[in-house]
């Protein structure tokens, strides 16, 4: 856009929203600048990120002085704001509805889920914590009835979560779903509809997909060589 700086993300690539971002900008050719802030190393709390966003979350986008923070609300900015391809967030109003209906339901299934498996199996560990085996075992049975869902409602006629394209929905969700791959853990081992479907997604995203994850392999490969 003719007069605009290139938008600033606040991102750290461990965390599966600031994933979904940086995709975004990168593979539809946004003008952006990513400053990387390490959650594990606190960086979130000082107090020039604190001024920048008060919740000290990431991720964080600065698009000319304009601050917004939580990724739903700009991957929705950027898809309006910028010129990218409808199919992301539809301007018809059922089709946009849809994404904002699986949007809605994501944070407190698919987003929650996935979450707890990965902070039991990883991150607890990592911080010499012990993993708790009834909150793990809890979570992967509520992960299963989200795969579930998944699979008979969202993907019940359709290639993507809603509709025949990509939109911003398959991008929450499979930054959600590769994030217990960091132990190794491959949540749609076993569904060959999800398997289809990712790969999918992982077509339609090209490089930015791999590039955005490289992290989650590498700890892939780190968690691998202590078992």
């Amino acid at each position: 856009m003719a007069g605009r700086q290139a938008v600033k993300a606040y991102l750290d690539l461990l965390s599966q929203p600031c994933r979904a971002v940086l995709i975004f900008l990168k593979h539809n050719k946004i003008p952006h600048t990513v400053e990387l802030i390490a959650l594990r190393k606190g960086q979130h709390k000082t107090p020039d990120f604190t001024k920048l966003n008060p919740m000290q979350k990431v991720p964080v986008l600065d698009d000319n002085g304009f601050v917004l923070t939580e990724s739903d609300a700009i991957l929705k900015y950027l898809a309006t704001t910028y010129n990218v391809s409808d199919h992301w967030y539809p301007k018809l109003p059922e089709k946009r509805a849809r994404v904002d209906e699986y949007a809605a339901w994501h944070h407190v299934n698919t987003r929650w889920h996935a979450s707890t498996i990965f902070l039991q199996e990883v991150i607890f560990p990592m911080m010499g914590q012990p993993k708790n085996p009834a909150k793990f075992e809890k979570a992967l049975r509520d992960l299963d009835g989200t795969l579930d869902m998944l699979e008979n409602m969202f993907l019940k006629r359709q290639a993507f979560l809603c509709g025949d394209d990509i939109s911003l929905a398959d991008l929450l969700a499979v930054c959600e779903l590769m994030q217990p791959m960091c132990s190794g853990r491959d949540i749609l081992k076993d569904r060959p509809k999800l398997l289809s479907w990712r790969s999918r997604v992982q077509s339609a995203l090209s490089d930015s997909f791999d590039e955005a994850h490289s992290i989650v392999y590498q700890m892939k490969q780190k968690f691998s060589a202590k078992l």
